[in-house]
């Protein structure tokens, strides 16, 4: 998924949303379930973040908005998505799609773009007013008005948006005042809509509010005169950070209302400029947080038929290419093995049932340097094979899942662990998986290990970031593959497919070291032996990390 480069890993992906409310994260669920590689970048600010709870959401009603966030992270996470807190500062269009750069020095290289950043609301500069918003000021009647029902309430004027607010918040209280500020001349017409509802009109600019014991108490006039009121309600304007989009061409007009910007999007959130997409309140600046997340839905299922195109007419390449046509229809050389059959169970119980034993029965090196020093606790061994590796594990006392895609490797594994007795084999649970789809869900384990268990990308990364997951606190993650320099030794016996392989750096991308107490990645020469029987020097890959507790 990622390399190193000056300045900071890349995270290469399929999707990048730039944006973690709740259409940035819906988006990236979507996306996650559609086994798409999807990175959700956060800067953590969320508009709704001074309100005590998120209301109108269906199930989740009253949820804090910071509940919100982490539940939806978690989910995404679960299918392997990865929420990288941090801020966009620049994107641009490349050949494989788009670069995003940010503040920290890490860039996302993404195939597709979709936007979620929100709005920012612009309150009228009185003092006290932007300390208050989400509180006791407020804006939206569907979002607060249960909360201030039956309370004395004052709708403050910036516009002629402040009669539709005073129609709308006359449904939660009869005690409703209309400061008419420096935002409204009433007609006579609507003087008597207000009387005939009961609002009280009071003239004069607002120049503060009145707070006793952090709690709204009163609206102060510029004549000194104090209007008793327990919350505020205001239409703000609602600004869009326009910055990365007017970048990339992306149109951003003004909204009907006069109210609001929004940018320019068919009901899917496709955008004018090709590969970017938009959701939530950045097209819909007036929806709720449930409409966001619904449009954070619809525009990831856009995105991934948009790449379910590409990725056909890709394969269409391929097929003609390993037909020995190239798109000319001009004879070509064939190309490798078709790299999905080789990660098939199929591909896998025919090796293994060819031989006897196809492994040394020794346990990997690298696992056993590393959990020599560990307590036995909880494992999970991915690509654990004919089961070397799960049983030394089990032999030391750890509770060991090995899950591999060979039925038949995993069935010699467990004859293998019950002749080392029922003590060794009660600890061992064999689980046959295809891995390229195998979710671990939501259990937790003290060590997750891969030895030399190679997936082609986006797959690879997608299950590297399950088995990070997996691995609860304080516990140890260790992946140990093919560095792809072996390629280069003559004659060796590796998959002569570099997609295959992969550094330990690339896995090592995919952590959020604010998660990790030490990520060490590193290349380790090893000998071995080439075809002929003479000695060489190979390499693995080799990411340890132990997380926070």
């Amino acid at each position: 998924m990622a390399d190193n480069k000056v300045g900071g890993p890349t995270y290469r992906v399929a999707v990048a949303v730039i944006g973690g409310g709740a259409a940035g994260l819906s988006a990236a669920l979507t996306l996650a379930r559609a086994r798409r590689a999807v990175i959700v970048i956060d800067a953590g600010e969320p508009r709704n973040a001074p309100s005590a709870g998120v209301h109108g959401f269906l199930s989740r009603d009253g949820i804090s908005p910071a509940g919100l966030v982490a539940a939806g992270r978690q989910e995404v996470e679960r299918y392997g998505g990865v929420v990288l807190p941090g801020r966009a500062e620049a994107v641009e269009r490349v050949d494989s799609g788009f670069e995003i750069s940010l503040a920290d020095g890490r860039t996302v290289a993404a195939r597709r773009l979709l936007f979620a950043t929100g709005v920012v609301d612009e309150l009228p500069d009185i003092p006290g007013l932007r300390d208050r918003w989400g509180r006791d000021v407020l804006h939206c009647p569907y979002c607060h008005g249960w909360e201030i029902r039956d309370q004395p309430v004052g709708v403050l004027a910036t516009g002629e948006m402040a009669l539709h607010q005073v129609q709308l918040f006359r449904q939660w209280t009869s005690d409703l005042v209309l400061f008419t500020h420096t935002g409204v001349d009433l007609t006579d017409e609507q003087a008597e809509q207000l009387a005939a509802r009961g609002v009280r009109v009071v003239p004069g600019e607002v120049v503060g509010l009145e707070v006793t014991d952090d709690q709204l108490t009163g609206v102060r006039l510029a004549d000194g005169t104090v209007v008793p009121r327990s919350a505020v309600t205001v239409a703000s304007r609602l600004r869009v950070d326009y910055r990365l989009l007017t970048k990339l061409g992306v149109p951003v007009t003004s909204h009907p209302s006069g109210m609001a910007e929004q940018v320019e999007a068919d009901p899917t959130g496709r955008t004018p400029i090709p590969g970017v997409w938009a959701a939530g309140n950045l097209t819909n600046p007036f929806g709720q947080v449930m409409a966001a997340a619904a449009a954070g839905t619809m525009a990831a299922a856009a995105v991934n038929g948009d790449l379910a195109e590409e990725d056909t007419a890709d394969a269409v390449r391929r097929h003609r290419a390993a037909a020995g046509e190239d798109d000319s229809g001009l004879s070509v050389h064939h190309g490798p093995a078709d790299v999905a059959a080789m990660v098939s169970q199929e591909f896998w119980d025919e090796r293994y049932g060819s031989v006897d034993r196809v492994w040394s029965g020794n346990p990997n090196p690298q696992l056993v340097t590393v959990a020599t020093e560990l307590p036995a606790g909880t494992a999970c061994d991915v690509g654990a094979g004919e089961g070397a590796d799960a049983i030394w594990l089990a032999g030391r006392g750890w509770e060991v899942t090995a899950v591999d895609v060979s039925a038949v490797a995993l069935r010699r594994g467990a004859e293998q662990a019950a002749t080392a007795g029922d003590d060794v084999a009660g600890r061992l649970t064999w689980q046959p998986a295809d891995l390229r789809t195998w979710d671990p869900g939501p259990d937790r384990f003290d060590l997750v290990t891969a030895q030399f268990m190679h997936l082609p990308d986006p797959d690879r990364a997608m299950l590297h970031r399950r088995l990070v997951a997996a691995v609860r606190p304080g516990g140890t993650l260790l992946i140990v593959g093919h560095h792809p320099s072996d390629l280069d030794v003559p004659g060796l016996r590796r998959p002569r497919m570099r997609d295959l392989l992969f550094t330990a750096e690339q896995v090592a991308a995919v952590l959020d070291p604010q998660e990790w107490a030490s990520i060490r990645a590193e290349t380790v020469p090893r000998p071995g032996i080439d075809p002929d029987g003479n000695p060489v020097t190979v390499h693995d890959a080799v990411l340890h990390a132990v997380r926070q507790r």
